[in-house]
């Protein structure tokens, strides 16, 4: 299908008072088919209207062009019809005669009997039959919308351009009128563009959903596909696999370009101070037990003793929001699972490699596979039964949760399932949901299990519709957990502060790893700002005391090494391993170039300054190798025949990555 509507490289400028101006919209690109319904969504002042009004030809852009059929737009014209949110009706004017304003100026060379028809037809496909003869004054707010929508139709404009339509109706009157739209332009194959604020509305009527980020200068941050059939029902819509997940995509978007609001307002240019080039951090974390050496680093004065006194802890509800911030550079740092940076650094972000450095370890270990406790109940105890009860129930769907490819966790548990002869793209279907959020969808049964770090697998197994079936002690034990990340540019800009952050957090790892400080940690991390759960389910200590075996998987809880010999140092024995796998499941390509990846990733300086200055020097900074459950020897000579050689894998690719630093946002 040939494209009906082309926005190209749009730039939107406005002048401002006192000789300045305000870049509202920036290098918009949209391509609309015919028939094609699409919704705009976004923040206000976005440029959602603005963009509607240049395809309209009410303004016109700054830079770039749109066209209609090949056509540049330049003005209003009668092939576009607008619907604003305020209804534009004539008041002293029936229903009658304000639609047949519209068509007996559009259609001046028709018969009038042929122009009448048209009239009746559209009062018809509105159902406005009985009020056709009222004045506006008489009509409620949704028929005053219905005679603005069937006024549109009547003259057959090429484009339907809806601005807010439904925004002042009340709920009922509303989904009414929406099912009307949406019939008449599936009926009448009608291309339309619809400026929303409502999700449910865009998924309900869209076939595609542009979500344009904050202004000044928003650009289009995402697109979704609508996959829902057509026609719709709103209770068919409702409960289609794909509703709720691209619901939740549009909500996570707006509050992230909220969240992305609120950083750009406190931020400031870098503060140098104490010898440092920038004191005042972002630093992001994700809700876990994991992230006790940064509320330890917080709590304890740590960042300031180190010179950094402007750290503010931004906290993410998921790793996705931690890989928006850095990528925009709206966070300067932040806790990542380990395999994070090289994740983004491979281009798994959008396909669009951002080049990002670790310089220390804060955790390892701390996460375990827990399943529903219906499967313990039916027999499930180990990896060879759990294969067993998916080929008895293979004609079942079963989900299980991931917090994020590019985590251990994820990379974990497919080693797990592979390990076992479970494919886990074929036999399961693996789920990204934000830690903690699992419970609630494993307790809901909407999932079947999941790999997370603590305390969310105590706490299902607390509350009795959890069990751990596996943890990492038993299948990589010491594996990297949580690792500091930065862009590396950032490192590069600022390396005393890069220092000092890798000083500060390593003395939290080490205040940690006492077990005299144990309870008071605990404290700390059920605070409202880190974890927000209750105490009971945080355990830290000494893992041997309730290991977890196969044969008693309700003694599972947190067992994180923060501070010891090996745990802190950056590893690339361990940082190769995670990329055969991220290109074991297809992730990212292996990188021919992956010695020099893994050199500049890998900043192994950074971390032994902190520590000399620090005065650590009794601890050792490597660790043995690696030894998975399986007892398949990884091959660090050659990465690449280690791969062919593993039984269940995905086709991979092998390409030079191109390894360029991006001038920081921070």
């Amino acid at each position: 299908m040939s494209v009906f509507v082309a926005v190209d490289q749009i730039d939107k400028i406005f002048p401002l008072a006192g000789g300045g101006s305000y870049i509202a919209l920036k290098g918009i690109d949209l391509e609309i088919k015919k028939g094609e319904f699409v919704s705009l969504i976004g923040h206000s002042g976005c440029g959602k209207s603005t963009l509607l009004n240049m395809v309209a030809g009410l303004d016109l852009p700054t830079e770039g062009v749109v066209t209609l059929e090949g056509q540049r737009i330049a003005q209003p014209g009668p092939d576009r019809m607008v619907v604003f949110q305020n209804y534009s009706l004539l008041p002293w004017r029936t229903v009658r005669e304000n639609i047949a304003l519209a068509v007996n100026s559009v259609m001046k060379g028709l018969p009038a009997g042929d122009r009448r028809a048209i009239i009746e037809q559209h009062i018809d496909m509105v159902g406005l039959r009985p009020h056709a003869d009222k004045q506006p004054g008489m009509l409620s707010g949704g028929q005053k919308q219905r005679v603005a929508i069937a006024r549109a139709l009547a003259i057959r404009p090429k484009l339907l351009l809806l601005d807010e339509p439904f925004g002042a109706l009340d709920a009922l009157t509303r989904g009414n009128l929406q099912e009307q739209l949406m019939k008449i332009c599936d009926e009448n194959n009608v291309t339309a563009i619809m400026v929303t604020h409502d999700v449910d509305e865009a998924v309900l009527l869209s076939d595609r959903i542009v979500m344009l980020t904050n202004g000044p200068e928003s650009k289009i941050g995402q697109i979704l596909e609508v996959d829902i059939p057509r026609p719709r029902q709103r209770m068919a819509v409702v409960e289609h696999p794909s509703y709720y997940s691209l619901r939740s995509e549009m909500i996570y978007f707006l509050n992230q370009q909220k969240r992305i609001k609120k950083l750009r307002a406190r931020k400031t240019t870098a503060i140098a101070r104490h010898g440092l080039e920038k004191v005042n951090i972002e630093l992001g974390f994700v809700p876990l037990s994991a992230c006790a050496p940064i509320a330890v680093a917080k709590e304890k004065g740590l960042f300031a003793k180190h010179g950094l006194d402007e750290v503010t802890l931004v906290r993410e509800t998921s790793w996705r929001g931690i890989v928006d911030g850095i990528a925009g550079g709206y966070l300067d740092a932040a806790q990542m699972p380990s395999g994070m940076p090289l994740w983004m650094t491979l281009g798994g972000h959008e396909d669009r490699p951002v080049a990002t450095v670790t310089s220390l370890t804060m955790t390892r270990n701390g996460n375990a596979i827990t399943l529903a406790k219906r499967f313990f109940d039916q027999g499930v105890h180990t990896l060879s039964d759990f294969k067993e009860f998916l080929l008895r129930t293979r004609e079942q769907r079963h989900t299980l949760g991931v917090v994020h490819p590019s985590s251990m966790h994820n990379l974990l548990l497919r080693y797990w399932l592979a390990a076992g002869g479970i494919d886990p793209d074929r036999d399961v279907s693996l789920k990204i949901i934000p830690p903690a959020q699992m419970v609630v969808d494993l307790q809901a049964a909407t999932i079947d299990g999941y790999c997370v770090g603590e305390p969310w697998n105590i706490r299902a197994s607390m509350e009795g519709f959890g069990v751990t079936v596996a943890t990492d002690l038993e299948i990589w034990n010491g594996h990297p957990g949580k690792v500091l990340g930065v862009r590396e540019d950032w490192a590069n800009q600022y390396p005393n502060t890069h220092i000092a952050l890798v000083k500060a957090l390593l003395e939290g790892c080490r205040y940690c790893a006492d077990t005299n400080h144990a309870e008071e940690i605990r404290h700390i991390l059920s605070k409202r700002e880190y974890v927000s759960t209750d105490i009971d389910y945080i355990h830290l200590g000494d893992p041997s005391v309730t290991f977890c075996d196969l044969d008693h998987p309700l003694r599972e809880y947190a067992h994180h090494l923060f501070y010891g010999d090996g745990v802190n140092r950056p590893s690339r024995t361990e940082q190769l391993w995670m990329m055969t796998q991220l290109a074991r499941w297809g992730h990212t390509p292996f990188p021919r170039n992956w010695v020099e990846i893994l050199e500049r990733l890998c900043r192994v300086g950074v971390f032994s300054t902190a520590a000399r200055e620090l005065g650590i020097m009794d601890i050792k900074y490597t660790r043995g190798p690696i030894q998975l459950f399986d007892g398949i020897a990884f091959d660090t000579e050659d990465p690449i025949a280690y791969l062919n050689n593993l039984a269940i894998k995905r086709d991979f690719s092998v390409a030079e990555v191109v390894h360029t630093s991006h001038p920081t946002a921070a």
